[in-house]
């Protein structure tokens, strides 16, 4: 069997575009040629199982009250075992919990993070291996960056995600990669480019290689 890598994270692991003119299709969505998880699953090649499981919106553990089901908490049992067995879980999330409807400061954030990677260790889906995680710390929300129904204090909120998913990553033995330097675009400052999709899918390669090198 292949080894399965299952990904998890909200518009940016969906592959949402903000600017269509960065896009080869000129959608709102990055095609099967751009988005890191496919581009992730060319570099590790037929060996491996990449799987999208991508939604815009979506929270660690944090309900929605304008949107309904984006928190990850209540569906992550359903998602592990409907794609086990489960070699590696790579979860991104953290942006959208920054929006000021949540009141959640980096460190309560980083805590709902730690609340996933407790509850996928749970979860029965890993075959006889022990549970492998990857954390991503996403790129900080640029300094330009304006949206009146993300509110304020979104941007510094997400510059002090890394440190704290750092923490958690320790703490839970788990792995941990910060994507901050990945390129986002010029309109809303929180989405990657086509550049940035391709910089992260080298940054998750690398970090797998060395943890295969490690095994």
């Amino acid at each position: 069997m292949k080894k399965h890598i299952l990904c998890i994270g909200d518009s940016n692991t969906h592959g949402y575009c903000a600017d269509p003119s960065d896009c080869a299709d000129g959608g709102i969505r990055f095609n099967e040629e751009e988005r890191w998880p496919c581009l992730l699953q060319k570099k590790l090649g037929a060996d491996y199982l990449v799987t999208e499981e991508g939604l815009s919106g979506r929270t660690t553990v944090f309900e929605d009250p304008i949107h309904e089901s984006m928190s990850t908490l209540p569906v992550l049992y359903p998602l592990l075992k409907s794609h086990e067995v489960v070699d590696l879980l790579i979860m991104m999330l953290g942006t959208n919990d920054t929006k000021e409807r949540f009141h959640a400061s980096a460190p309560l954030i980083a805590h709902g993070m730690d609340r996933l990677i407790l509850k996928a260790k749970t979860v029965d889906c890993w075959g006889s291996r022990e549970p492998r995680i990857l954390i991503i710390a996403p790129p900080p929300i640029g300094d330009e960056f304006f949206d009146p129904v993300m509110g304020e204090g979104c941007i510094e909120k997400s510059k002090g995600l890394a440190e704290w998913y750092r923490r958690i990553a320790a703490q839970e033995g788990v792995g941990f990669l910060d994507a901050a330097g990945c390129e986002f675009n010029r309109v809303d400052h929180m989405h990657l480019t086509c550049r940035g999709h391709s910089q992260l899918a080298e940054r998750v390669e690398a970090w797998i290689r060395e943890r295969e090198k490690k095994a």
